[in-house]
C-alpha cells in the first residue's frame, strides 16, 4: 500500500500559492463521520503515488502527528491552462465498509478475429464500477481479447470472471470491447472522355450560345403582348 506523508495546514484562500510555490499543495481529508482535516502535501511525491494508485487503490495518509489514515484519492484538480495540480481531496475510508469506485479495465491479448480477418477492435469501456471492501479494491480487471475469434462477436460484462471479493456495478449485458467488419471504401465510378465525347460536347455548347445570341431584346416583349 501507497504512503503519502502530510502535514496538517493553517494556509488557505489565495495564500496557498506560497504552499505552490514552495513545492507543496493544498489538500483536504474528510469521511464519513470524521472531522475535515486540512492538510498540505509534497507535490512530487503525489504526482508519483497518484501515478501509481490512481483514484481506486487505497494510499495512506501519514500525517505528522497524527498516525496514519488510509484513503482514496477522491478529487484531483488542476489549472484549466497548463494541468498542473493544484489540490487534491481525500476520502477516508473504513476497511470495514464496502466502498464504490471505478477499476480500468487492462485489455490483454490478441484477437483472431483481428489479427486473421481483418477485423477492427473497439473498445466501448475502459473502466468499471465495483463495490467492495477497501482491502479487496482490485488494482485492474483483465479482459482477454483473444476470445474475439468471429468478426461481429463481443465481450461482455457477464463474460467477466466472477470474484467474490469484489461486485461489478454494470449492466451484464453492456458491451466491453467487440470486432467489426472492414468496411469496403465506396469508389464513385467517373466516365472517361473520348475525343469524341469532347467534340460533341463543344458543339452542343456552341450551338446553344448561337441561338441564344440570334434572339432579339424585342422578342419576349412581343411575345407578353400576343398573348
Amino acid at each position: 500500500m501507497a504512503e503519502l506523508a502530510a502535514q496538517k495546514r493553517e494556509i488557505f484562500g489565495r495564500r496557498t500559492k506560497q504552499l505552490r510555490r514552495e513545492g507543496l499543495l493544498p489538500a483536504e481529508l474528510y469521511g464519513r463521520g470524521i472531522e475535515n482535516v486540512h492538510l498540505s502535501i509534497p507535490a512530487d511525491a503525489f504526482s508519483s503515488v497518484y501515478k501509481e494508485a490512481g483514484e481506486h487503490t487505497i494510499v495512506n495518509i501519514v500525517l505528522d502527528k497524527g498516525g496514519s489514515r488510509p484513503v482514496l484519492i477522491h478529487d484531483v484538480r488542476r489549472d484549466s491552462l497548463t494541468s498542473t495540480i493544484l489540490a487534491v481531496d481525500f476520502y477516508q475510508v473504513r476497511m470495514d465498509e464496502k466502498v464504490t469506485t471505478h477499476v480500468p479495465i487492462d485489455f490483454t491479448g490478441e484477437s483472431p478475429a483481428v489479427r486473421d480477418n481483418n477485423g477492427i477492435l473497439v473498445k466501448v469501456m475502459d473502466e468499471l464500477e465495483v463495490e467492495a471492501l477497501p482491502g479487496d479494491i482490485p488494482s485492474s480487471i483483465v479482459v482477454d481479447l483473444s476470445a474475439l475469434v468471429e468478426l461481429n462477436q463481443s465481450i461482455y460484462v457477464k463474460d467477466i470472471a466472477i470474484s467474490s471479493s469484489f461486485v461489478i456495478n454494470a449492466d451484464p449485458e453492456s458491451v466491453i470491447a467487440s470486432v467489426s467488419e472492414q468496411r469496403e471504401e465506396e469508389v464513385e465510378l467517373v466516365k472517361e472522355l473520348t475525343p469524341e465525347d469532347v467534340v460533341v460536347e463543344g458543339e452542343e455548347k456552341r450551338a446553344q450560345v448561337e441561338g441564344e445570341s440570334q434572339e432579339k431584346p424585342g422578342d419576349e416583349q412581343g411575345k407578353e403582348a400576343k398573348t
